[in-house]
């Protein structure tokens, strides 16, 4: 099967990135979204990843460094033609449709992209919702960070055509998508969704059976959680973990850096699942955690795009010291 059209459903922090580099590789792109306020809160991301691309490839034509290197943008240095590249960037976002109508949004569509809300209810609900405005022809993809696809595959009314397909953030830098399936995934759509991963210039990563949280998740998580308890038992400020972090392993971020970066929303959700299934013998307070980014959940510190999480950001997105 051959993808032509995409719909992405959800323009946040991810499903915004997405859209955006599947309209760049050449791919119709819909982002499918719930109201006009939802269209409202869209546009400005897209603005954002928009510019944030620009000034990648800015950096590209100025350094020349395979540090700055954005390969979900450039195949190569010798491929690299900046001004083409940034008329092409700016297509992209031009050329996007944003449809609230599902039925508009889901005429003829070869890929459903589904990026919404990390919440298993909210899921199923969408799923039952989309089925009569699907052609048969159309493959479903889930982007949950931590639930198992197998957990709503029936809901969508064709698990044989439902999978996951996953992308760390800042995609069009950090260029990995892990295309997993489950037990009822067809051969066919699962060589299908993996082309079409290839096809938006990511590392198309195979998992060949369900694991929650994926490859990148199943590493980061853990990391996560030590990070917050760090700080929600009073041991140490996020600036200080940061710092440990950054200058013991040479990463460019720290992980509240990267909270902020990807929002507080995702970590929230999944805190809240892990603490409802905690182990009684976890080293970790999960509830507390929960808890402490919560707290800034309810203020709408939701980390660059709020201006605020855990650390305080201009207009540019440059944090504030």
């Amino acid at each position: 099967m051959e993808i032509k059209k995409v719909v992405v459903c959800g323009g946040g922090v991810l499903g915004a990135q997405i859209a955006l580099q599947a309209q760049y590789c050449g791919f119709d792109t819909t982002i499918w979204l719930r109201s006009e306020g939802s269209i409202g809160r869209t546009q400005p991301r897209l603005e954002k990843f928009t510019k944030d691309r620009l000034e990648s490839l800015k950096l590209m034509k100025e350094k020349q460094s395979e540090d700055v290197f954005a390969p979900g943008l450039v195949d190569s240095y010798e491929d690299f033609d900046y001004e083409a590249s940034v008329e092409k960037v700016k297509k992209a976002k031009e050329d996007l449709t944003l449809e609230t109508d599902m039925e508009k949004a889901f005429e003829d569509s070869d890929l459903i992209i589904e990026a919404m809300s990390e919440n298993i209810n909210d899921k199923k609900d969408f799923y039952h919702k989309i089925q009569d405005h699907l052609p048969e022809k159309t493959i479903i993809c889930t982007n949950s960070s931590s639930l198992l696809p197998s957990s709503f595959m029936e809901d969508t009314g064709r698990p044989e055509k439902f999978l996951a397909l996953h992308f760390a953030n800042n995609i069009h830098v950090f260029n990995t998508a892990e295309v997993m399936r489950t037990s009822k995934t067809s051969d066919e759509a699962f060589e299908t969704v993996y082309k079409f991963a290839n096809d938006i210039k990511m590392e198309a990563i195979r998992l060949n059976k369900e694991k929650a949280g994926y490859i990148l998740n199943s590493l980061l998580i853990p990391f996560s959680i030590a990070a917050l308890n760090l700080y929600a038992e009073g041991i140490a400020s996020p600036e200080d973990i940061d710092k440990v972090w950054k200058i013991a392993q040479g990463a460019p971020l720290g992980p509240f850096d990267t909270f902020d970066m990807i929002g507080l929303k995702t970590p929230y959700e999944m805190g809240k699942a892990l603490a409802e299934s905690q182990d009684e013998n976890s080293p970790y307070d999960l509830k507390k955690i929960s808890e402490v980014v919560g707290k800034r959940v309810e203020e709408n510190k939701l980390g660059k795009e709020t201006g605020e999480g855990f650390y305080k950001y201009d207009d540019d997105g440059k944090k504030i010291d």
